[in-house]
Order: structure tokens, then sequence, then C-alpha cells
């Protein structure tokens, strides 16, 4: 079992930036990846970002490249999302997740946090 919980979302003004973070605990040492992804209301949950584990190797949607950062902390089983010049189509609830092996596809992760409200007001 691995439990992950973000923390880090609230409400900002478009153009401002945000730190989301998702600590990890529990059978950690088996993960391969880490990934956020998001859910704007009425929306299919989509990909946002991920990072493998233990080299650091990270893949973004087209949509934020260039804006957000995915880093990792291994020794703190800790991830971390940097949203800089945020947009109000950014507005969804942020989840970060738990993969086996490194993957966009939100089937292939399969433990979840319980989710964090980004808000960015126009």
């Amino acid at each position: 079992q691995v439990q992950l919980l973000e923390s880090g979302g609230g409400l900002v003004q478009a153009g401002g930036s945000l730190r989301l973070s998702c600590a990890a605990s529990g059978r950690t040492f088996s993960r391969a990846a880490m990934g956020w992804f998001r859910q704007a209301s009425g929306k299919e949950r989509e990909f946002v970002a991920a990072i493998t584990w233990y080299l650091g190797t990270t893949v973004y949607a087209d949509s934020v490249k260039g804006r957000f950062t995915i880093s990792r902390d291994a020794a703190r089983n800790t991830g971390n999302l940097q949203m800089n010049s945020l947009k109000p189509e950014d507005t969804a609830v942020y989840y970060c997740a738990s993969a086996p092996a490194f993957s966009t596809r939100l089937d292939d992760y399969d433990y979840w946090g319980q989710g964090t409200q980004v808000t960015v007001s126009s």
C-alpha cells in the first residue's frame, strides 16, 4: 500500500504561481514514477506531468510545457509541481498518483491522493 497526500492548492490570479506537494508513505520503494493529473469540473481527468522516481526523467502535457515543473525529493518521498504563469483554464482539482512504471496513462497509476483544488481567476 502507498499513501499519497497533496497540499498547496488555492486561489490565485491569472499569471500567478502555485506550488503543489505530494507526500508519499508506505511501500514507496516499489514505485517507479509519480504523476500529476487534473480534473476540471465536467471534464475527464487528464495527464499533466510525470517523473521517474530514481533518475528524475520528466514528461509534460503540451498544455503546461514551459510553465509547470515537476520535481521529486527521493530521500524525503516527496514530489512537487511548480506551476507558473497560471491561466484560468488551469483551474481543476489536481491529483498526484504513483505507478510501478513510467507512464502518462491514467490507467497505469494505481495509487492516488485525495486531490487539491487549484482555482485561477481572470
